[in-house]
């Protein structure tokens, strides 16, 4: 009879530790940061980096959305080649749902200029709101209104935004926009943290 010898060697699973370090490292972003970002917590992304848990494919998945990346690449040890131009697939925008609030905000900024310069769409439900408690000091946001009607309001003083126009406020005190319209409202929101 003869012997059959199969050979036991399995690929050893991917170091997404390293890989997740050097993509936030790259986008200058804090664990924190992306903690907030990716709805992950801080300690878990930690044990992550220093390789004591494994993502599970949902927390492997909303960590890639917030990096920018693919999970092929989030999973990858090596390094990918730099395209001159890098395409985002609509489903790689991330995404900061507000469903109950009535609001939904697309991160269009690159992660790595996050807690400096940001840019986002906002998507106002009719009745939605996004308010927020004050940014930083010294913090600004930039409105421009695509679609619809809105108000902003800062510090109880409240202004009607018109179609095209564009609002520039101080952030660093409490702030909303809210849908005052009959139909979906839609903008183009900028924050600078000084």
């Amino acid at each position: 009879m003869k012997k059959v010898i199969v050979n036991q060697q399995t690929a050893a699973p991917p170091q997404v530790g390293a890989t997740l370090q050097r993509l936030r490292q790259e986008r200058g972003l804090t664990l924190e940061d992306l903690s907030r970002t990716a709805g992950v917590s801080k300690s878990m992304l930690s044990q992550i980096e220093r390789e004591t848990a494994n993502p599970t494919i949902a927390v492997a998945w909303r960590l890639a959305n917030a990096l920018g990346v693919s999970i092929a690449e989030l999973l990858s040890s090596t390094a990918p080649v730099v395209d001159s131009i890098r395409m985002l697939e609509p489903h790689e925008t991330p995404t900061l749902p507000g469903e109950h609030a009535g609001y939904i905000l697309k991160i269009l900024g690159p992660m790595e200029l996050a807690g400096r310069f940001e840019w986002y769409e906002l998507s106002l439900a009719v009745g939605g709101a996004l308010v927020s408690a004050s940014h930083d000091p010294g913090a600004t946001e930039h409105l421009t209104l695509l679609q619809g009607s809105v108000e902003v309001e800062v510090d109880g003083n409240k202004k009607k935004l018109k179609l095209g126009g564009t609002a520039r406020y101080e952030a660093d005190k409490n702030h909303a926009i809210r849908n005052i319209g009959k139909t979906e409202a839609k903008a183009i929101m900028v924050v600078i943290h000084r």
